[in-house]
């Protein structure tokens, strides 16, 4: 795939720069912020500093493609809202399908806008781009690949994901599945198949040990009655007139909620409480949660979240700098996902 892009842009800024951004959003896929920071930075980098494109372009691009792509249910927001609100992958993500097309497109739009600019300035130029002269993707062991399976593993991949979004099983199942006839087709030796085991252990462990401490903390918070005293009170200093546009007001309070708190103290420990207090004036705690993950965007801007410093780190620009360059398009990508929030009815206004 990156080769392939790669050999399509050339020496065009336009091309290289919306190339950037379908390549991290089809990377951001498997709904880690590191894999692809380190995947697209390493492949598109030489060929922005050859072309003498801003580096910071590249950066908000990634970041912008990343955002929207992070509500995926296998990424830690969306599994945070629905281990929070007890629901499932077709409560929360399955209605924001629509939502996250137009935020990708937008992110294809902001690509084509900072495209034409760079052309402007810096021209096409006539370099034909070796890709072989690129660390495409994280190294990996030749015995591990299986090129000769790659459309087998799509059809598996498509199947998976037409079923997530039919809701054919629970989300935990239907991974399991995929997942154990993506390793028996790909190793079925059951050597190699404990040493892909093994390699992939750290993430899921990780996964799983955030899921109980959520339960242990949200448990406490319900237990002791704190979440209904805390919603109680929330509900008290709302106007009346605001109330029944809780999901809008989250919708918009998750960008500085989660820049400026971690995503685990947004979506255990706040989300929880507006969502017992929209729950008097009649609104879903479902809604409430599609609403909370519209601010992911800016959300990664945050200092709170290590894979950004990965990213400014492998592009060589200031921490400062890519916050400043990219804010400003992050909220527009909020915003342009709650506009199609409401059109689509994911969100609702109440007058």
């Amino acid at each position: 795939l990156v080769s392939k892009i790669l050999q399509i842009v050339k020496g065009d800024p336009l091309k290289v720069i919306v190339g950037t951004a379908l390549l991290a959003i089809m990377v951001s896929l498997d709904g880690d912020g590191a894999t692809t920071y380190m995947i697209v930075v390493a492949a598109m980098l030489p060929l922005y500093k050859r072309l003498g494109i801003n580096p910071l372009i590249l950066t908000t691009v990634i970041m912008l493609s990343g955002g929207v792509m992070n509500i995926l249910p296998w990424g830690g927001p969306t599994a945070r809202v629905m281990s929070a609100l007890k629901m499932d992958a077709s409560e929360i993500f399955t209605p924001l399908i629509a939502t996250m097309v137009a935020g990708t497109l937008w992110v294809l739009f902001v690509a084509f806008i900072f495209g034409k600019k760079e052309r402007k300035r810096l021209g096409i130029s006539e370099l034909q781009f070796d890709v072989t002269e690129q660390p495409l993707a994280v190294p990996e062991a030749d015995d591990v690949k299986r090129p000769k399976l790659i459309w087998i593993n799509l059809l598996l991949t498509l199947a998976l994901m037409v079923a997530l979004v039919m809701n054919i099983l629970p989300l935990a199942i239907l991974f399991m599945i995929a997942f154990a006839l993506a390793l028996i087709i790909n190793y079925p030796k059951m050597d190699d198949q404990r040493k892909r085991l093994a390699a992939h252990a750290g993430n899921a462990l990780s996964v799983a040990s955030m899921v109980f401490a959520a339960g242990i903390f949200t448990g406490i918070l319900s237990g002791t009655q704190m979440v209904d005293a805390m919603a109680s009170s929330f509900v008290n200093v709302i106007p009346p007139s605001l109330g029944p546009n809780m999901p809008v007001i989250t919708a918009i309070t998750s960008m500085p909620f989660t820049f400026f708190i971690s995503n685990d103290a947004f979506y255990f420990g706040i989300l929880p409480l507006i969502s017992e207090a929209a729950s008097h004036f009649g609104i879903s705690a479902a809604e409430m949660g599609r609403a909370s993950l519209l601010g992911q965007p800016v959300h990664l801007l945050s200092p709170l979240v290590p894979s950004t410093y990965l990213l400014v780190g492998l592009a060589g620009v200031n921490f400062g700098d890519h916050q400043r360059h990219t804010l400003k398009w992050a909220i527009g990508t909020t915003l342009v996902m709650l506009l199609v929030s409401l059109l689509t009815g994911v969100v609702h206004i109440r007058f």
